[in-house]
């Protein structure tokens, strides 16, 4: 670069500075938004692989069955596809959700551009087996996750793929979180409700437009969200003095705990009915070790019924310990709604429960957890 005069490097030094401080104060992103749907998936592979074992792992990961619903729905949509012309390449760069997956040397056009994009020094990485996953954010559109998935051959990315399916599912699971908060509370949300919850239980959550309040007493709260065809409810709970954070907490005390407060708080309409876990084959209850807003937590998954009647569905729970507070709170999110599939619901369910807060500066009087 030549170079300047001192009166044009300072005019140039000086616009150079407005702009930046231009695109600072303006902090905006004005691409396009990505396309696709939540909980879809574009999966862009070479088509004779598309039986093969990468396939079947992401599949097996990204796809896979989830269980703890009424009906099994799959976690994520796949739709897999090819690159056969630069308008392919150019609808794999503007989707919402994107995997690229390829051994680093085959000889395809997905291969090929995985190594276009990635440097030497990655390249070598992949080669010699230290890293396979590369996430990016907003690559090419605001609102948009893209993975790139590579390793010396076809079996090794498939073993590294199921072998790591935790961190890289969970890669996308927080960025669909964030989606599924904004859908949740596009149409409004109860930010009185929110306050009242803080101020007479030291906790919130942001509380979706049509909530009601059910049971509010010492340590016990309930909201209902009825729908003649889409029942959905949420309950809190919560222990003052909890010293042993979650080193004494596992899934048979926390089904426990929940089937006490179920049966006391969620009735039925007939006598004797209330809601309890379903522990029946082939229904799975799944408990995983998590984090709610920074706090250490348990998150199960499973089926209810309610005894004495026809009735059931899915439900969503946490197991959360505020070590400020010396609290343990549980918090669960339930749904009856026998003419729709689940999974969405349980995706909202999980984005409002990480919206859960509390306040270290109260505590309210202690409530024992049976």
């Amino acid at each position: 670069m030549p170079i300047m005069p001192m009166n044009r490097l300072s005019v140039y030094l000086t616009a150079l500075l407005g702009l930046l401080l231009f695109v600072t104060a303006c902090d905006q992103d004005y691409r396009r938004t990505a396309q696709g749907g939540l909980s879809e998936v574009l999966v862009v592979m070479d088509s004779t692989q598309w039986d093969g074992p990468v396939a079947e792992a992401i599949r097996a990961t990204f796809g896979r069955e989830m269980m703890t619903l009424p009906r099994p729905e799959e976690k994520y949509n796949l739709r897999f596809m090819d690159i056969r012309t630069n308008r392919d390449l150019d609808y794999a760069k503007s989707f919402r959700n994107t995997i690229f997956a390829a051994p680093i040397d085959e000889e395809s056009n997905v291969g090929s551009f995985i190594r276009a994009i990635m440097s030497e020094d990655i390249k070598e990485r992949i080669a010699d087996g230290r890293n396979f996953a590369f996430p990016l954010r907003d690559r090419w559109f605001r609102d948009q996750w893209t993975l790139f998935l590579s390793a010396p051959d076809q079996q090794a990315l498939a073993q590294r793929i199921l072998d790591s399916e935790r961190s890289i599912v969970s890669s996308l699971d927080q960025v669909e979180r964030q989606r599924w908060k904004r859908q949740v509370y596009r149409r409004g949300e109860q930010a009185h409700l929110a306050d009242s919850l803080m101020e007479n239980h030291g906790f919130s959550i942001r509380v979706q437009h049509d909530y009601r309040i059910g049971v509010d007493t010492t340590g016990f709260v309930s909201m209902r969200r009825y729908l003649n065809d889409n029942d959905r409810w949420i309950w809190f709970a919560y222990k003052e003095d909890w010293e042993n954070g979650l080193d004494d907490v596992d899934q048979e005390w926390v089904n426990a705990v929940r089937d006490s407060l179920n049966r006391q708080f969620i009735r039925g309409t007939r006598d004797e009915s209330y809601v309890t876990t379903e522990y029946r084959a082939p229904r799975a209850i799944e408990t995983v070790r998590t984090q709610v807003n920074g706090r250490p937590a348990l998150e199960t998954r499973g089926t209810w019924r309610m005894t004495n009647d026809i009735m059931g569905g899915p439900f969503l729970h946490y197991t959360v310990f505020d070590e400020q507070q010396n609290r343990l709170y549980m918090m669960e999110f339930a749904q009856f709604a026998p003419r729709y599939s689940k999974r969405r619901f349980m995706n909202q369910f999980e984005a409002m429960a990480h919206t859960f807060e509390t306040d270290t500066t109260q505590v309210p009087e202690p409530v024992a957890l049976r």
